[in-house]
């Protein structure tokens, strides 16, 4: 296990950073980006942060953001290097849908699609019924990486608030490390490279129980509000189905507030079977 841990470090490089821009829309994972479900795959968290540091570039206008990006996860997502191509599928004077997709070794692995709206002045009526959650100082640490594998979950700086349970998580995550080696993002993409470890921070069963299995097949955010700041905030509730399916559902914060939503669909399988 370690001397595999080590062959990977040399392999993907140990940047201060989960991505190496290659050039010509290329990138390169580093183990930072390391899933927790195989040693050779990329975390869909950063991965989801990359395609939203693509799609923010991709043709961008001052008078519009993503209000919501939903990506769909193909298969396996190869650690090593790969390809983003961007396209806008509908283009509009008010309203856009932007796709982006990570391409390795010829398969594409995740597709994401992004509605991009005009933005207008509605502070007037701007409001919200999401309850807040405790704020950081009110909560504990919590280390994932006592959980959880990988190198993604190892450069998590997490917090877990009092009302914490199994298959309801109340907590804070911040990702440590930039998504691309030398270069900037703004505050809402290094949030989206946060959003999918929700499905790993109140399982209903322990993810080293060695007996169930429960990926999700696809991510979908709602940003009603544009975030701030490098940490998210995350209030899920995790159901499990009798037939193999689940959900993660989750209410997304900032320091002010809540901002969005999440859901991850499930495949819940026993291990061996």
């Amino acid at each position: 296990m370690e001397q595999t841990h080590h062959q990977l470090s040399e392999i993907l490089g140990q940047a201060e950073a989960y991505y190496v821009k290659e050039g010509d829309g290329r990138f390169r994972s580093t183990i930072h980006a390391q899933g927790a479900w195989n040693e050779h795959e990329q975390h869909m968290a950063p991965a989801s942060g990359l395609l939203a540091h693509c799609l923010e570039q991709h043709e961008p206008r001052e008078d519009m953001r993503i209000a919501r990006i939903s990506y769909e996860i193909l298969g396996l997502i190869p650690a090593g290097e790969f390809e983003v191509v961007t396209t806008t599928l509908r283009p509009g004077r008010t309203i856009e849908l932007i796709q982006a997709e990570m391409i390795a070794g010829g398969r594409t692995a995740i597709r994401a699609s992004a509605w991009r709206l005009i933005c207008t002045d509605t502070s007037e009526v701007a409001a919200t019924e999401e309850a807040s959650i405790p704020s950081r100082d009110q909560c504990t640490p919590w280390r994932g990486a006592d959980e959880w594998p990988g190198g993604f979950i190892r450069s998590l700086d997490g917090l877990r608030a009092p009302e914490h349970r199994a298959g309801h998580g109340i907590g804070w995550v911040r990702p440590i490390f930039p998504l691309v080696d030398g270069e900037e993002s703004p505050d809402w993409v290094h949030l989206m490279g946060a959003v999918d470890a929700s499905n790993g921070i109140a399982t209903r069963v322990a993810p080293g129980d060695k007996k169930w299995i429960f990926p999700n097949v696809d991510l979908q955010v709602h940003l009603f509000r544009r975030p701030e700041g490098q940490w998210l905030g995350l209030e899920n509730e995790v159901s499990f189905g009798d037939d193999g399916i689940g959900l993660t559902s989750s209410i997304l914060h900032d320091d002010h507030g809540a901002f969005g939503r999440a859901e991850q669909t499930l495949t819940l399988r026993r291990i061996g079977s």
